[in-house]
């Protein structure tokens, strides 16, 4: 639920001494009450990376009237916004149901705060699950001859329901170096955790096959990199010998739900920032 009382302001900068004192100073002017202050110094990029969230009784304009010139001075790149905002978010799938159903759920639950406003897969066997949802479903095969007309379906949607966060819930095609740019640092992927091993079909079968003791899951941005983008969330389950080729996918299934709705959730609530190639996490 969005309180107008209750804001988050997220910041990143160079780094210098007393940007805390300059930014809680301009707070504590404008009447505000700090409820939650995170900050990190990187000394590999120098940069300075605060989220802080402010409660009081002021609209947005007078918070905007006290901080902006501060963030002037710093120079610093900033976003002020709800504590609980849903972001607005489309979801790209193809057949697999699980990491769908699981954003879908929690997004139903207020567990995450986001609002699905469309699904466009490459296949059709998710339509019943957006429609349970009551999310909007589009359909469109994905081939050579029209990946470049689907793309373009996707960036007009992204301005059509003007999108934040784009969210590959095992969309299992590669995007193109065009869309990668155009949606740099708002778009997330999940994928499995045995990269580089056990590329192609059947990772789990591979890993079966091997004898792995742990299987996980990487969710990250998308760059033009494939599966390197900087990792937002990872976790990991311990599976051994007993176990089939179908526990090994229900409990990775489990494990890439999971670390794809917790990555979302933070991004959702400005706890993402990037520092290079790595991401700075406020959780």
């Amino acid at each position: 639920m969005i309180d107008s009382t209750h804001w988050v302001l997220s910041l990143q900068c160079d780094d210098r001494p007393g940007i805390v004192h300059a930014v809680t100073g301009a707070i504590a002017t404008a009447q505000g009450n700090v409820t939650e202050l995170q900050q990190f110094s990187s000394t590999d990029t120098g940069q300075f990376f605060m989220r802080v969230q402010v409660q009081s009784g002021f609209d947005r304009s007078v918070f905007e009237q006290a901080i902006a010139p501060i963030v002037r001075s710093l120079d610093a790149q900033w976003v002020l916004d709800y504590v609980g905002r849903r972001r607005r978010t489309l979801v790209l799938a193809s057949t697999a149901g699980h990491c769908l159903n699981d954003l879908l759920y929690r997004q139903r639950a207020g567990l995450a705060p986001i609002a699905i406003a469309k699904i466009m897969a490459n296949h059709p066997d998710l339509e019943d699950l957006a429609s349970f949802y009551g999310i909007p479903f589009e359909h469109r095969a994905v081939t050579p001859d029209t990946k470049a007309a689907f793309e373009q379906a996707v960036l007009d949607t992204v301005a059509e329901y003007d999108i934040e966060l784009v969210v590959l819930a095992r969309y299992m095609q590669i995007l193109s170096p065009r869309l990668c740019e155009a949606l740099a640092g708002r778009a997330i992927n999940i994928h499995h955790s045995f990269l580089p091993g056990f590329k192609g079909a059947n990772p789990y079968r591979q890993a079966h096959s091997r004898g792995v003791k742990l299987i996980g899951a990487t969710a990250h941005f998308v760059t033009e990199d494939l599966d390197e983008g900087p990792i937002i969330e990872q976790n990991v389950g311990r599976v051994d010998h007993t176990q089939p080729v179908s526990q090994l996918v229900a409990k990775g299934q489990e494990l890439e739900s999971r670390t794809l709705s917790e990555a979302v959730r933070l991004y959702a609530e400005h706890r993402v920032f990037l520092d290079g190639h790595r991401t700075v996490i406020f959780r």
